[in-house]
């Protein structure tokens, strides 16, 4: 009894010191990062999607999620099943992007993304961040606050 007691420990043990490791690969919210710098980060993610555990390009854009988006979107399950459904597949393992500014202010940013997915067709975006205001620790930094429905703009071929 003994023996299976501790080899269930080992077990559990390994599993949370592996997924321990493999989360720290994944980048969180800083007030050095810039509005720019977001959107590549979580675009990066979702174009290497399976690159560190299954669906960590999903978690590191949720990273950088606003709390109100979060609210929307409910909670990590949801928005993994929101990224895989029709809407915003083509994010995932896409083959390219372009982050293209559009406006902004010292509160919100706003940009056009351009993805390229696997098929070769370019799919538009408008994707919006935000400072955050509210005090705790990811107060002053830029968090996703919108990201439109993709508007297909046809194949690169």
């Amino acid at each position: 009894m003994l023996k299976k007691l501790l080899l269930t420990f080992k077990i559990v043990l390994f599993y949370f010191l592996s997924t321990t490791a493999l989360n720290a690969d994944l980048i969180n919210p800083s007030t050095l990062i810039k509005p720019k710098e977001v959107i590549r980060i979580q675009l990066t993610g979702l174009m290497k999607n399976d690159n560190f555990f299954k669906d960590s390009g999903i978690e590191q854009t949720w990273n950088f999620a606003h709390p109100e988006n979060k609210k929307n979107t409910g909670p990590l399950p949801n928005f993994k099943m929101m990224i895989k459904g029709r809407s915003y597949q083509m994010l995932l393992n896409h083959l390219s992007h372009t982050i293209t500014e559009v406006g902004s202010s010292d509160k919100w940013a706003q940009f056009e993304v351009i993805i390229l997915d696997q098929e070769k067709i370019y799919h538009k975006f408008n994707w919006q961040v935000e400072k955050y205001t509210e005090e705790g620790p990811l107060k002053d930094c830029w968090l996703t606050t919108m990201v439109s429905s993709p508007i297909p703009l046809g194949s690169s071929i």
